[in-house]
């Protein structure tokens, strides 16, 4: 059975830092790619960031520059480095892996 979980979530103030983790079991995490969405309150799930098995990286323009995805195979894990926070990037996390496995989300609040 595949396990997806995120943690490292917060409140945060603006221009504050947050880093994610996304931890997966039950799959060769190695041969996937791993991705990061969010949700924001009263709007669709969308896009922010993926990296590939061999470590190609890919980011939405709203956070390009700010946010840096990684990963390390050896502890099944995907980071979200988030620098530069601002209040429009509150929202609920989300990390995705294997097959379209997904977490529960984490809450990321950007507030003064």
């Amino acid at each position: 059975q595949v396990q997806v979980v995120e943690s490292g979530g917060g409140l945060v103030q603006p221009g504050g830092s947050l880093k994610l983790s996304c931890t997966s079991s039950g799959i060769i995490f190695s041969r996937y790619a791993a991705g990061w969405y969010r949700q924001a309150p009263g709007k669709q799930r969308e896009f922010v960031a993926t990296i590939t098995s061999g470590g190609n990286r890919n980011y939405a323009n709203s956070v390009k520059g700010r946010f840096t995805i990684s990963r390390d195979n050896a502890k099944n894990t995907v980071y979200l480095q988030m620098n530069s926070l601002k209040p429009e990037d509150t929202a609920v996390y989300y990390c995705v892996t294997g097959q379209d496995s997904w977490g529960q989300g984490t809450q990321v609040t950007v507030s003064s």
